[in-house]
């Protein structure tokens, strides 16, 4: 049976100018960007375009961005930089209960190597409490790394007042900004980000491409060794995945207020349709509308996808659904395992219409209104 493409949290889909875009530097410009050549200037020029379209986005100088295979790759080389930089006596990570699986996790290996990890919990709204966050900082801190758009639940942490309490104790601020590059307004300097982690399938570009933005003098070690390339991120470059991550980034530049206001749109949408007990997770207030994390207490904790074939979603991260564990995130918002199971989350954005929200409420609704049916 067709269905509904409603995990935009996953993945989105690929902006056809954004694939116009990338044809020419993976079939007639094939020249290696590292070549001294016509053909390797030739791509050396594309790739220079993307990074300046890329570092726009995020108010920042060109050469303060470089490119990665994604944003895993981009959170590896930033934290595992900074705590093996020559010189570097701090020991201690900083970061919330609700980070990505790729922060958690290399902050977890850098811990069994020797390195300290706090985790801070967050409020059953998702976001965290400044002064729980201000208790757990000192001036042994390295790093504080706090994602600037939840991945789970759509919630936006207050990533300049996180930056100004790292800095008070002279620690590094790192922002995971894979989803929220592009859908909502970054200036690096005016939100105190030192290293900043992006990924271009989150905004309608190919997959296997990313960045990272470090700010001028924060110093940290090479991710790859090897020819040089990057500053630190050794292996030659895809010119094309780069292309299409620089039009992906000038696309979102040109369509942030419209793509805003059209998943706004969609999100009051789908929350009015809704008919049945439902729960909205994380606040509603301080979120990207694109992303609606839902709960329905007449599931009882029973999982709620394999009810809803004609729906493509997801529970949580893409990641959670392959280990098989419950949400961290939403475990960290207080929910127990069962619930977080049963959790619903649904993304959408450019390409999804009215039709297909109203197709998706009908279905939910009708299945909650069968299961409470049969509950009675």
């Amino acid at each position: 049976m067709s269905q509904l493409y409603l995990d935009y949290g996953a993945t989105t889909p690929l902006d056809p100018a954004v694939a116009q875009a990338m044809v020419p530097w993976g079939v007639e410009h094939f020249g290696n960007p590292h070549s001294a050549h016509r053909f390797g200037y030739e791509a050396k020029a594309a790739v220079e375009t993307a990074r300046t379209q890329v570092a726009s986005l995020l108010a920042a100088p060109p050469d303060s961005t470089a490119f990665t295979s994604g944003a895993t790759a981009a959170v590896n080389w930033a934290l595992k930089g900074l705590l093996m930089a020559p010189g570097q006596s701090r020991r201690r990570i900083v970061t919330l209960a609700t980070e990505h699986s790729c922060v958690l996790e290399t902050a977890e290996y850098l811990a069994s190597i020797g390195a300290q990890l706090t985790i801070v919990p967050v409020r059953a709204d998702g976001l965290v409490d400044l002064g729980d966050l201000e208790r757990a900082l000192g001036e042994d801190v390295a790093v504080v790394s706090a994602m600037l758009v939840n991945n789970e639940i759509g919630t936006i942490q207050p990533i300049a007042a996180i930056a100004r309490a790292a800095h008070a104790v002279g620690a590094v601020m790192h922002c995971d900004a894979a989803q929220g590059f592009g859908k909502v307004a970054i200036d690096v300097d005016a939100m105190g980000i030192d290293l900043l982690s992006l990924t271009a399938h989150k905004v309608y570009g190919p997959k296997g491409i990313g960045a990272l933005y470090r700010r001028p003098f924060t110093v940290i070690a090479p991710l790859l060794h090897g020819g040089g390339q990057e500053d630190g991120r050794a292996g030659t470059l895809p010119t094309a995945l780069i292309a299409g991550l620089g039009a992906a980034a000038r696309i979102a530049g040109e369509r942030m207020a419209t793509d805003h206001a059209h998943a706004l749109a969609l999100q009051s949408r789908l929350l009015t349709g809704l008919c049945v007990p439902h729960r909205v997770h994380g606040t509603l207030d301080a979120r990207w509308p694109g992303n609606l994390n839902l709960g329905f207490p007449a599931l009882s904790g029973r999982p709620i996808l394999p009810l809803l074939p004609g729906i493509a979603a997801s529970s949580g991260a893409a990641c959670s659904a392959v280990t098989g564990r419950p949400s961290h995130v939403l475990t960290a918002l207080g929910l127990s395992d069962a619930e977080a199971r049963a959790a619903l989350r649904l993304g959408f954005g450019r390409f999804t219409n009215a039709s297909d929200i109203d197709s998706a409420v009908q279905q939910i609704n009708a299945l909650i209104e069968r299961l409470t049916a049969e509950a009675a």
